[in-house]
């Protein structure tokens, strides 16, 4: 795995981040990745490489910079014991309003590399960087023309910063896989987010993953599913494809 860490003043600091990138020559497009709630460590930095291996300059920030040092966490020993108490803190320095101001300073730092072509940028986030990924592209709209949500949870809630609120600024195309064993994205919040898309008229597809349980996507989870991994790479492909190439 080939991978460049970078340090990027954000809104309240230094904000630790890797870059990937495919073989060869470049320049080709860029995307940012947020992450899920069990941080920077492996198996986020397997993703985000097999994302650039499909052509891209791959942004992975440590959205927990505003924490501290901690980690690397392994998810399966994490849910084996108490989430709240070990993850918790750390969410509670991000949410995706934050996430969304940082993304300023992505924006910025992707567009001063000389590997990267064109302004247009996709997003992609899991577990909770799928809500990051979406209020990314509702604050930078003429700058994200494509996001995708991977078992986001939590993207139609009574909080300020729930997803929804913003979906009427989105100018890219999305995609939300979404997994129907999904505590955190019942249908009954599904059925309000796609409301909220199809009143602001944004061009999205919303797939039902059958069967799949939140967190598939992620090779170091208990739930992961190579098959139906394999199926949302190439719809993030082809997302990307139509928008950014």
């Amino acid at each position: 795995m080939s991978q460049e860490q970078v340090g990027i003043k954000a809104k309240n600091g230094l904000c630790q981040a890797w870059v990937f990138k495919p073989g060869g020559l470049g320049p080709w497009p860029s995307v940012i990745f947020y992450m899920d709630a069990f941080g920077i460590r492996p198996g986020m930095k397997q993703m985000a490489q097999h994302l650039a291996d499909l052509g891209y300059v791959v942004l992975l920030p440590d959205l927990y910079y505003r924490h501290g040092a901690y980690g690397p966490l392994d998810p399966k020993e994490v849910l084996q014991g108490d989430f709240g108490a070990i993850v918790g803190p750390l969410m509670g320095g991000t949410d995706n309003h934050k996430a969304g101001e940082d993304t300023v300073a992505f924006l910025a730092y992707l567009e001063s590399r000389q590997d990267v072509a064109g302004d247009k940028v996709g997003t992609v986030g899991f577990c909770m960087g799928g809500g990051m990924a979406l209020t990314a592209a509702a604050f930078y709209p003429d700058r994200i023309a494509a996001a995708a949500s991977f078992h986001g949870g939590n993207l139609a809630t009574d909080l300020p910063d729930s997803p929804h609120l913003q979906v009427a600024k989105i100018k890219g195309e999305v995609y939300l896989a979404v997994a129907d064993n999904d505590g955190s994205y019942p249908p009954e919040m599904a059925k309000l987010f796609d409301a909220a898309m199809d009143a602001a008229g944004v061009n999205y597809t919303s797939e039902l993953y059958a069967g799949k349980a939140h967190g598939w996507m992620k090779p170091d989870m208990p739930v992961y599913d190579a098959e139906a991994a394999e199926r949302g790479w190439a719809k993030l492909s082809e997302l990307y494809a139509r928008n950014l190439r």
